[in-house]
């Protein structure tokens, strides 16, 4: 398994963030933000010289971390679009055949199921043009979003069913959305799974703690991952000091102690890594 961070949770600079990535011998980041940017905000100059940068630090990009679907459904999709086509466009410079995505957030105590047709089409959409570019796109469970639930997940993928829309599995998600990640949440998606992100929550306040410290069930699923031989990301995103809806922030020793606690989960496990 190859580890990765969103690497805006340790600086909001390029320097502080390959500084942190190389002290912990993690050698892959998940583009969020950069140099004070969310990463669909850069210029395609600006793109090229990161790319320069992290290439001669050895560092690969996992995906690009988009806020794609991070909208309310009922918004204007022709806008978002676009800013989904420039994130095409990112993936090609940074290497990197992932984009993150989301699928929309559904107006406060409306039935999902309202609006599941409107969601499917704009999803359809996005994946016809990813499987044109050769990129995947990953749909990420978040609460409040269409695709909180894991078996809304699953309607997502099956229904779309393409080979350019896989899964990340955010644990901690699920527990913040009430359901048990590895008990309920895990059967559903398992087939589909292409990353992980390492984030652990409690059930009682929904406040997110290292890997393994929370009722995230971390360890029973990196087990279960073992067992499929997934060779896929695991992707650090602990949101130890600050959380918000398009990110969260932990500091260079936060995020130090989310990748030791991590790393001891996987080697009691005899996971290997990289």
């Amino acid at each position: 398994m190859r580890l990765g961070i969103f690497a805006d949770e340790i600086s909001p600079m390029l320097d502080g963030q390959i500084k942190a990535i190389q002290k912990e011998d993690i050698r892959y980041l998940e583009l969020r933000g950069v140099d004070n940017k969310a990463v669909l905000e850069l210029t395609v100059e600006e793109a090229k010289q990161i790319k320069k940068r992290i290439d001669a630090c050895g560092i690969g990009v996992t995906a690009i971390g988009s806020p794609i679907g991070k909208i309310g459904i009922e918004e204007d999709f022709a806008l978002h679009l676009e800013r989904f086509k420039y994130a095409l466009e990112l993936a090609h410079i940074f290497g990197t055949k992932y984009i993150r995505l989301f699928s929309y957030f559904i107006p406060e105590g409306a039935n999902p199921a309202k609006y599941r047709g409107q969601v499917m089409e704009r999803m359809a959409r996005k994946v016809e043009l990813a499987g044109e570019a050769g990129i995947v796109l990953l749909h990420e469970n978040e609460k409040d979003i269409y695709g909180e639930a894991s078996r809304r997940c699953r309607d997502i993928l099956t229904t779309i069913d393409s080979p350019y829309l896989r899964a990340i599995f955010d644990p901690a998600n699920f527990v913040q959305a009430g359901e048990k990640p590895f008990n309920n949440a895990y059967p559903k998606v398992a087939d589909f799974i292409e990353e992980m992100h390492i984030k652990d929550a409690l059930f009682a306040d929904g406040s997110v703690v290292p890997a393994g410290q929370g009722d995230g069930q971390v360890r029973e699923l990196l087990i279960a991952l073992k067992e499929r031989d997934f060779d896929g990301f695991l992707v650090l995103e602990p949101h130890l000091k600050a959380a918000g809806r398009f990110g969260g922030f932990s500091g260079p020793e936060l995020f130090h102690t989310a990748a030791q606690a991590l790393k001891r989960l996987l080697e009691e496990c005899g996971i290997p890594y990289e």
